[in-house]
């Protein structure tokens, strides 16, 4: 049987602080990014001949990125799924919104990643997405349990010592 409504879109996984940082993205953009711009081309316009005019194209620029930008996050927040926050306690297996502990086995080194949706995703920061290649191979995984993973370095093997 053929259905007539459009595909879902996945799901956002985000945390709640991730949701509550794009809302408030949201009503910045809406309440006062909006304004500020539409005055900006306002008085752009009144400078003269809009097509030499570079401040009124400049603004229109903004303009569209502000209202594509508005779009963006109506469809994110539209189908935001909320993970649980990072330390919720013990888990049997990964899953998105855990902390990870692992011992890098040729380097003895420790890692610890915080598995997110790929909106909060900031390597640098700690935090990859359950997409991304280390944490999609981490997904489902128990303390104990070894992985090997390529990744443009070359292929790191990775053993999970702790879920949190």
């Amino acid at each position: 049987m053929r259905s007539d409504s459009p595909p879902q879109p996945p799901p956002t996984f985000l945390t709640q602080q991730g949701r509550d940082q794009l809302e408030a993205e949201l009503r910045h953009l809406r309440s006062t990014k909006r304004r500020e711009v539409a005055l900006r081309i306002k008085r752009a316009a009144e400078l003269g001949d809009r097509s030499e005019n570079s401040e009124y194209e400049d603004a229109k620029n903004e303009q569209a990125f502000v209202e594509g930008r508005i779009q963006e996050l109506d469809l994110l927040l539209r189908n935001v799924q909320v993970i649980d926050e990072p330390g919720r306690g013990r888990s049997e297996v990964v899953t998105i919104g855990n902390t990870v502990h692992l011992i890098d086995t040729a380097t003895k080194e420790p890692m610890v990643y915080t598995i997110v949706g790929p909106v909060e995703a900031s390597p640098s920061e700690g935090r990859i997405s359950h997409l991304s290649p280390v944490g999609a191979a981490l997904l489902g995984r128990a303390v104990g349990e070894t992985i090997r993973v390529a990744v443009p370095a070359g292929t790191l093997e990775l053993r999970v010592s702790r879920i949190t």
